[in-house]
Parts: structure tokens; C-alpha cells; sequence
């Protein structure tokens, strides 16, 4: 019996480590991100990856909002050193327009029920400050983003980490690594 509960003990300890420091659960709360991350659905963090390299354009992060006492799902757009802008539905970055795969899909759906995929927040040319990044939501006209002073860019130290893959619900599980 004293063998269980050592065990049950140590795999206790265990998952509280991996948790707090490897791994976190995230769940996907509202609209911005669609329709490639839908509210509700559950993502896991990876929380380490970062403290060994720098996040990469594309890749979608969670980070911390402390003036919204919550984390937000958005995806890198701007690295530190960058220039971005944004005109409608183009994003530029380092003066080139980039490609966003990402958002075929978005704008598919948009065209099948008859609206535009236009994005109404343009953005002027600004440089991305070292140790910031400039992030934006993949449902460009429903996202709180970079785009907007009360999130600006996001200190480096904010960031929890990257959005690894989704686990629920069970039928929409995949990876998503350096982006989908």
C-alpha cells in the first residue's frame, strides 16, 4: 500500500512539474483567431520553447494582457527590428508584402456566405521596438491586436509561449507547431 502512494506521490509531483513549466492548457475565448482556432476549443502551450530561441514570424502565441487579467491567442506578425504595415487586407513586413496561408481558408468562407474578408483597421508604417512583438488575430476585423494602443506590442517577457496543438475538442485535434 505505502508503494501506491509513493508512486500516485512522485507521478503527482511529476505532472505538477511538466505543467508549470514545460506545458499549460489554453482555452481559445472568443472570436479573434477564427476560423482557425474557434472559442472554446483547447490548446496546449509549449512554455519552454522560447526560453531556448526567439519566436518566429507566423507562429501563433499565447501571451499575458495584464491590464485585460487575462492571457490572449494571437499570431507573430512583426519581430523585433521589423517595420510593418498594414493597408486593407495586405500585411507588409520589412517593406514586403507577406504571404499569409493561413488565411486562404478565412477568406474562403467569406466569399461562400458573400462577405468581404476586408480588413477595416489599416495600420501605418511602424518599426517593431527590440524585445517586442508585433502580433495580430487571424479574423483580422474581430481581433484586439497590435493594431490597437490598448494592446500594442507585446514585451517579449509577456509571452507564455507557443500554441503547440489543439487536444479538444476530440474530432478537431492536430498540430500546429510554427503555424497552420
Amino acid at each position: 500500500m505505502t508503494e501506491w502512494i509513493i508512486a500516485l506521490a512522485i507521478a503527482g509531483i511529476v505532472v505538477f512539474f511538466i505543467r508549470w513549466f514545460f506545458i499549460s492548457p489554453f482555452i481559445v475565448d472568443g472570436p479573434s483567431m477564427e476560423p482557425n482556432f474557434w472559442h472554446g476549443e483547447r490548446i496546449m502551450v509549449n512554455k519552454i520553447l522560447y526560453e531556448f530561441r526567439a519566436p518566429k514570424r507566423g507562429e501563433v502565441i499565447v501571451f499575458h494582457m495584464p491590464d485585460e487579467g487575462r492571457d490572449f491567442i494571437k499570431r507573430v506578425i512583426g519581430l523585433p527590428g521589423d517595420t510593418v504595415k498594414v493597408v486593407g487586407d495586405q500585411v507588409f513586413v520589412n517593406g514586403v508584402q507577406i504571404e499569409e496561408p493561413y488565411l486562404e481558408k478565412a477568406y474562403a468562407e467569406a466569399r461562400a456566405r458573400g462577405a468581404l474578408p476586408y480588413n477595416d483597421r489599416d495600420f501605418p508604417e511602424t518599426k517593431v521596438p527590440e524585445g517586442t512583438l508585433f502580433v495580430m488575430g487571424d479574423h483580422r476585423n474581430n481581433s484586439l491586436d497590435s493594431r490597437f494602443p490598448s494592446v500594442g506590442f507585446i514585451p517579449l517577457d509577456r509571452v507564455v509561449g507557443r500554441a503547440e496543438f489543439i487536444f479538444w475538442p476530440l474530432h478537431k485535434i492536430r498540430y500546429i507547431g510554427d503555424g497552420l
